[in-house]
């Protein structure tokens, strides 16, 4: 039995004391809220609400009984459901661990056998749509039961960062995914060589890559609409689903700059049962490296038609080739590239695009040449190696809409110019801050435009998003609420919603109590006590600005924490050594809470502390007074220096 499993046998043995669980929830005390709250999911992974220790009396424990169903619910201070640990065939055993967030259920933990160990592991609603099983019930996942290919995309990187082999093995193909697909054997040797040696194929990307490394993290899934390979083409007994090229974005913090983004190759997926595969270990874009097909390209020869063969087009299969090289030395060109080179790569890229969409047999393989037409002149006019880009990507977008305005295409092509363009125009212009504010003034036209044409487009969430950031960042505190809220109201189901919803909660934080809660690095968990003037800090390693601030931190830490002064950092961070350095270099003696997560588009982490304030700029900083109530949610040092004196004695103010 694992110390995981431990925390539930407690719970089990708190409250399950007879035979009869019915007669026990109608004569026995039920369980403390604080016993409770130390109950916490065996996946890391999950955000969940956690009242602050010093709410606790303001939460109840409750019954809950349906059907054979019985168990206890946990509510918090505002009624919302936070737990619940529940029997659901009366034999008098927990067998169900449910956590909530925003009052809606994220996930649960769920022991099928009876035998008191959790097997079973499920994210639900906006906690996502996995549902993992752990056969040797040791806490670690081994296969899948249900996985989405963004979530199996994300779990792919996580695995190949971490040098988790078990982790990578359960999102690759198997042989006995195959058996059970059918596919013909001459395939299914293709692939199983192609997912072989796993751990050590994964070992040399992270050796050798310059791009991914140990602090990198997934960003998101880009693919292009699945295919379908029917059944008659032979290659299995029943219709395969398939992304034909698949990528994931990658972000690794830089210090003193923005994180850096960067393209990985997942090449093709596969569809098996409820769960998405990869065929491959992930490959970031760069040097020579490419991912070859095997799932779409056709059969050399059929297994059951005898004499009849099927063979690729050499013309098509080199222009695809000779195009991904292109795009591979345009993503990361070689520093000794003459811009002549260049024009004449991509003059050349340009052709063979050409090419293999003349060449492409349906429109689905059209549309899906165009998107990944589209994410590469966008990304390489982003990055800087080819401003022209953005000239071809309104080339595009005039011929989408000439053929078709009501393309889903056009949409996906004009938000990514959009940033692509915004991002060109900032760099061009770093020096001259007139310049910047009529290019960001042009950019939040541009996305109030894209939101009002486009509302149902895939994108139109982020944009949303990004114009309450906009806002906030010109100070418009009001109009970026009206964003945020549109955003909440339209879009419940988006990536973006809990997010938006915690820069609503941030918004509204002057006057109000400040209920913040986390692990400290030196362990134990924060709590804010009334009495003392709290001081907030939201920081990143990654950004000078947060640095920069430190040594004024130390000197009001030095003179004012004797007089009832306290600062609290929250390390938005992925890795726990990473802090500890960072704590360590700079003298920081004051507490810090960690809970690590997710690097996002942002610069942050998904951690639940960031998400519950929707936090996307570093420093931010919130000054608590000594009754508890946020005198600023926005904190600068120059307010602070002048606030402390008055904040700690507030007669002689």
């Amino acid at each position: 039995m694992t110390s995981r499993n431990f925390r539930y046998v407690g719970l089990v043995g708190l409250l399950v004391t007879s035979s009869s669980f019915v007669s026990m929830v109608g004569a026995a005390e039920p369980p403390t809220v604080a016993q409770t709250m130390a109950i916490h999911p065996q996946q890391k992974d999950v955000e969940y609400e956690t009242p602050k220790e010093s709410e606790f009396a303001k939460c109840k424990i409750e019954v809950e009984k349906k059907g054979k169903t019985i168990g206890w619910v946990v509510l918090g201070p505002n009624g919302q459901i936070l737990r619940k640990f529940l029997d659901t065939d009366g034999d008098g055993k927990y067998d169900q661990y449910r956590y909530y967030n925003l009052g809606v259920e994220v996930y649960r933990d769920i022991d099928t056998n009876q035998n008191q160990k959790i097997d079973q592991f499920r994210w639900l609603n906006r906690g996502g749509s996995r549902w993992g099983i752990d056969k040797n019930e040791d806490g670690r996942i081994d296969q899948w039961k249900v996985l989405s290919a963004a979530e199996a995309s994300r779990e792919a990187i996580r695995a190949v960062v971490a040098g988790d082999a078990i982790a990578l093995q359960a999102v690759l193909i198997t042989a006995d995914d195959m058996k059970s697909l059918g596919i013909n054997a001459q395939l299914a040797a293709k692939l199983l060589e192609s997912a072989a040696d796993s751990d050590k194929k994964a070992k040399a990307v992270m050796k050798n890559s310059k791009v991914m490394t140990p602090q990198s993290v997934w960003s998101r899934f880009d693919a292009q609409l699945p295919s379908v390979i029917p059944i008659d083409e032979e290659k299995a007994k029943e219709d395969l689903q398939v992304y034909e090229s698949a990528y994931a974005i990658i972000e690794t913090p830089r210090k003193g700059a923005e994180p850096k983004s960067d393209a990985v190759q997942l090449g093709e997926m596969i569809r098996v049962g409820d769960v998405w595969k990869l065929i491959q270990v992930p490959m970031p874009i760069e040097g020579t490296a490419t991912t070859n097909p095997i799932l779409m390209e056709p059969l050399l020869a059929s297994s059951s038609i005898e004499g009849s063969a099927s063979t690729t087009s050499p013309k098509v299969a080199q222009a695809l080739k000779e195009l991904q090289e292109i795009d591979d030395k345009l993503l990361h060109p070689n520093p000794n590239l003459q811009p002549a080179q260049m024009k004449n790569l991509v003059a050349r890229r340009a052709a063979l695009f050409k090419e293999a969409t003349v060449l492409a047999e349906t429109d689905e393989e059209k549309e899906s040449l165009m998107r990944q037409n589209v994410d590469v002149l966008a990304l390489v006019a982003q990055i800087g190696n080819y401003p022209e880009g953005i000239k071809e990507l309104r080339t595009i977008e005039a011929e989408i809409s000439k053929k078709s305005s009501n393309s889903s295409l056009l949409p996906y092509t004009i938000y990514r110019r959009i940033q692509a363009q915004y991002s060109v125009d900032l760099k061009e212009n770093a020096g001259d801050k007139e310049k910047q504010a009529d290019i960001q003034k042009v950019y939040f036209q541009s996305l109030e435009e894209f939101v009002s044409k486009y509302p149902d487009s895939s994108d139109t969430d982020e944009a949303i998003m990004n114009l309450g950031i906009q806002e906030e960042l010109q100070g418009q505190s009001k109009e970026a609420l009206a964003w945020y809220q549109k955003l909440v109201k339209e879009k419940p189901k988006s990536n973006q919603f809990v997010r938006a919803q915690g820069a609503l909660k941030r918004l509204n934080l002057k006057d109000q109590s400040l209920a913040i809660d986390g692990p400290l690095l030196t362990g134990g968990n924060l709590t804010l006590k009334k009495g003392k003037v709290y001081l907030v800090v939201f920081w990143n390693s990654a950004y000078e600005a947060c640095e920069n601030d430190i040594p004024q931190l130390r000197a009001l830490y030095r003179d004012f924490n004797p007089k009832g002064f306290e600062i609290v950092g929250v390390a938005l961070e992925t890795d726990k050594s990473v802090v500890q350095e960072y704590v360590k270099k700079h003298e920081m003696t004051w507490p810090q809470v960690f809970q690590p997560g997710q690097q996002n588009q942002f610069g942050g982490i998904d951690s639940p502390i960031a998400v519950n304030f929707g936090i996307f700029s570093f420093p931010t900083m919130f000054l608590v007074n000594a009754e508890g109530k946020v005198v600023s949610r926005n904190a600068n040092l120059t307010e602070i220096k002048s606030d402390l004196p008055g904040l700690l004695n507030p007669k002689k103010k």
